[in-house]
């Protein structure tokens, strides 16, 4: 996209050498209270019978009632060691502040991996209550997730109900509860965009299946529920569309879907991400592709199998032929993973989901169609890299 930039929605201020300078404004605490404030456009009414997920349709009021208690204000105190200009050791330390919420009664609690990334203290509140320290369970740079605890004593934690992003179309209503510019337990709602879209984790992997959404999501909104209209949540807020602005919403949000933090939890709650590699970028394919004739409507078509990974050491196949699909220049003519294990894929998440559930060194059955052919191959896992490789302009799935 040309002059655009996806932005994380965190909201930063920094602290350099004894002298504030601040990045974006931190609206809080304003004549000592802090508001909430309640934005409900009425072209996106939440009372069509059509849902994201099973459930009686509730109210935008109805939802953010229920919801709203279990929706934290997160703020992270970030300690940096740089090389100054004369080639000195110069500390820098700044504030980062997003949104979480609970997930259950222990106190657990999710939030984007970029709102805590390098914290070296972080602090929760529930509305005008006092701030609690929080601590860091884990995180995943790759998917942009992390997990909070806090303790639970004392605390009327309301926990939110995770849904699922699979049966989501184009136009459910859905709104998002979260802290933009400071405003605590903001509501904002709209439709779902798109779906299918893919952003960039912290690291450089590409995230699947990310939801697009017209919710108005600021800086703040970070680590805030993207909620259907049942209640449940569906998504994570992370990036916005700046257009090469400053960091504005302009009506085009994204979500990471709770199904890749819900998949990641157990290995988040241990504090340590060990994620079974394939080493492929891939397209989930949709109706876009139908121009291909792949001969199947779901799956992964491998975009690139890259070199000496293990899927390309197993013989998956990547694209070859150059196109455009959706504006980018992708090679096709790859092999489409229609099942790993057994399991039916039908989406890049699908995909990333499984083999992040693996080890290192586990074995996979990877059902792939090349041609009109099917055929089963096995992949010995890598672990996954800190970093995806090289500078690449296409989604690095699992």
């Amino acid at each position: 996209m040309t002059n655009s930039r996806l932005w994380p929605v965190a909201l930063f201020s920094a602290l350099l050498g004894g002298a504030v300078a601040v990045v974006l404004t931190v609206v809080i605490g304003i004549g000592g209270t802090e508001t909430t404030t309640v934005v409900q456009p009425a072209g996106a009414p939440l009372s069509t019978p059509r849902t994201a997920s099973d459930g009686v349709v509730l109210s935008a009021r109805d939802i953010y009632k229920r919801d709203a208690p279990g929706v934290v204000f997160i703020t992270a105190t970030i300690t940096q060691t740089t090389q100054s200009s004369f080639g000195m050791p110069s500390t820098q330390q700044g504030i980062a502040t997003g949104s979480g919420f609970v997930i259950d009664r222990e106190g657990r609690i999710l939030t984007n991996a970029h709102v805590v990334d390098g914290a070296t203290k972080v602090t929760v509140k529930f509305g005008d209550a006092k701030a609690v320290e929080a601590k860091i369970l884990g995180r995943d740079r790759s998917t942009d997730v992390a997990l909070l605890k806090i303790d639970p004593s004392g605390q009327d934690l309301q926990p939110l109900r995770l849904g699922s992003a699979k049966n989501v179309e184009v136009g459910d209503p859905v709104v998002a509860i979260g802290n933009p510019f400071g405003l605590d337990r903001t509501l904002t709602t709209g439709v779902v965009s798109a779906l299918q879209r893919e952003i960039s984790g912290l690291n450089g992997f590409q995230i699947s299946d990310v939801i697009q959404t017209d919710a108005a999501i600021n800086p703040g909104n970070s680590g805030g529920p993207l909620i259907d209209s049942t209640g449940a949540v569906i998504g994570i807020n992370s990036q916005i569309e700046t257009r090469g602005g400053t960091g504005g919403n302009i009506g085009i949000g994204f979500a990471v879907p709770i199904d890749t933090a819900r998949a990641l939890l157990p290995q988040l709650e241990k504090g340590t991400i060990e994620t079974g590699y394939m080493g492929i970028s891939g397209r989930t394919i949709d109706a876009s592709l139908d121009e291909l004739k792949l001969g199947v409507k779901t799956g992964v078509l491998v975009i690139d199998a890259y070199p000496g990974q293990p899927a390309a050491r197993a013989g998956i196949r990547g694209g070859n032929v150059p196109a455009q699909i959706d504006g980018q220049d992708v090679a096709i003519g790859g092999d489409v993973i229609t099942k790993v294990d057994g399991r039916v894929i039908k989406t890049s998440a699908d995909l990333t989901n499984y083999i992040a559930s693996k080890r290192r060194g586990d074995k996979v059955a990877v059902t792939v169609i090349r041609g009109k052919k099917e055929k089963v191959v096995t992949v010995t896992l890598a672990a996954r890299p800190q970093t995806a490789p090289g500078n690449q302009t296409q989604p690095t799935t699992p």
